[in-house]
């Protein structure tokens, strides 16, 4: 028995717990559960934990009740450049692999990096410090840093970017110096250039909704996922890092802590070892050890050269991405090779090949190829909205954003009950500061998803059902980022 709630009690919330947010509690940690819950219940408006245990688990947990779970039961506690380590190997093997791999290949210069698990947002920032040191190699590079977190409250810190001297324990002095405004409180605000570099939003791990264009969790170079996978059971475990494989694009890499490498639940990854650090690739190539080399960009206590004219492109919407059916996986186009693609295009023109052509120049990042063929596409069948669709999201990730706009405002003439196109306006309105407008195509998109069913997968939504994008977009609206 534990002190205050008897142990069957708190097995029956562990299981409750892992069936609703994944959490495990094995034996070892129900200390833990037990005091999270306690706090939990104060919250909740409850004076007694077990009466609130009761209520908790007598029917599926609300979004509100996930987040003010999450605060407790997990730690949100971090720092700028945790762990040393990990960020070295980023910037001595990752970054320069990709670096070399778009310069000297032709392919479009952009790179993708999630940290999934953000917390108060202190790793993509650092992510982004480090990019911004890496400006001379980036530039005119598009650059996109997603963090997201089950938490809503530490999403709304990490959008205000203030920290205390707490979150710089262990951090170089230049960093807090060069990246950060003093305020009055003694507390530091992350310089303006920096903080739209991110782009943060609510996602739980746990949910079946990534990787997804809808969400901007697909085609991603690198994943941090670090003091996450240790709260979930070994089934959820397993599925995260299969969504998570999956999120990443060829020669991906996966960034987990120290306490998380298992090979156990790794099978799919190439496990690489960098000075004694474990790293996760996607490839096909037998694990290997790599010795620490020279630092191309060093983090150390010694102030570096500021290298400045880095171009960023903040938030947008991802790449399109898509899997085709089996009846055309044995095409050269469903192969992704492009050049048979289009050699395939000579002989077939018809519409479906070229979305097929388009779909496939922008799953490698060739996006001025992409429109070429989505455009070819409209000329072929000016009236399918889905085309207009697919040319809005090429258009965001080339920075057109008003040509973006209009593509998917002719989606919605040719078929007003096309759900994407009512959210992604609403997602670029959004990041436009134009919130009522916002606000009024998120709307928009409430009133179709009225005419699914919950469980139904919407159109061009890469398997999004219509009640969790219902969910995303309520859980939008109701955190009042748009106010």
């Amino acid at each position: 028995m534990t002190a205050g709630i008897p142990d069957i009690v708190l097995s029956q919330l562990n299981e409750f717990l892992a069936a609703q947010m994944g959490l495990d509690f094995p034996e070892k940690r129900r200390h833990e559960l037990e005091r999270g819950i306690s706090a939990a219940a104060l919250d909740f408006g409850f004076g007694d934990t077990e009466s609130c245990i009761r209520w908790l688990m007598s029917s599926q947990l609300s979004k509100k009740q996930i987040e003010i779970l999450a605060g407790r039961l997990t730690v949100g506690e971090t720092y700028f450049f945790r762990n040393m380590k990990i960020f070295e190997a980023l910037e001595k093997l990752i970054l320069p692999e990709l670096i070399d791999s778009r310069t000297y290949s032709g392919k479009e210069q952009r790179l993708r990096i999630w940290s999934a698990g953000c917390s108060t947002g202190e790793e993509p920032y650092s992510i982004a410090i480090l990019l911004d040191k890496m400006a001379y190699y980036l530039k005119d590079w598009h650059i996109t840093i997603l963090g997201t977190d089950i938490n809503s409250y530490f999403i709304r810190k990490a959008l205000a970017g203030i920290y205390s001297e707490w979150s710089f324990r262990g951090t170089p002095p230049w960093i807090k110096e060069r990246f950060f405004k003093r305020s009055e409180d003694d507390r530091f605000e992350v310089l303006p250039h920096i903080k739209k570099m991110v782009r943060f939003f609510h996602l739980n791990l746990a949910d079946d909704i990534y990787p997804s264009m809808v969400n901007s969790t697909n085609e991603m170079d690198v994943i941090f996922c670090r003091n996450v996978l240790i709260y979930l059971s070994p089934e959820q475990k397993k599925k995260v890092i299969k969504r998570l494989f999956h999120s990443l694009k060829p020669g991906g890499w996966l960034i987990t802590s120290p306490s998380e490498t298992s090979p156990v639940f790794f099978p799919q990854f190439t496990k690489i070892n960098f000075g004694g650090t474990i790293l996760f690739k996607k490839d096909n190539k037998q694990n290997y050890m790599i010795n620490n080399a020279e630092t191309m960009f060093s983090i150390s206590d010694n102030k570096p050269d500021f290298i400045s004219g880095l171009e960023y492109l903040p938030e947008r919407a991802d790449i399109i991405r898509t899997e085709l059916s089996e009846k055309t996986a044995d095409q050269p186009v469903g192969n992704g090779l492009l050049h048979d693609a289009q050699a395939f295009n000579e002989e077939c023109r018809n519409d479906i090949t070229l979305i097929q052509s388009a779909r496939a120049c922008a799953n490698q990042g060739r996006l001025a190829e992409a429109r070429e063929w989505c455009e070819k596409a409209i000329c072929a069948d000016k009236l399918n909205s889905v085309l207009y669709y697919l040319l809005a999201t090429i258009l965001q990730e080339q920075e057109r954003v008003e040509e973006a706009i209009i593509s998917l405002k002719r989606a919605l003439y040719l078929d007003p009950k096309f759900v994407l196109a009512h959210f992604t306006l609403g997602n670029i309105t959004m990041r436009q500061g134009n919130y009522h407008e916002s606000e009024k195509h998120y709307e928009n998109a409430l009133i179709v998803l009225n005419n699914y069913a919950q469980e139904d997968i919407l159109p061009e939504s890469e398997g999004i059902t219509a009640g969790r994008l219902s969910e995303v977009i309520t859980n939008i609206i109701g955190r009042k980022i748009l106010k």
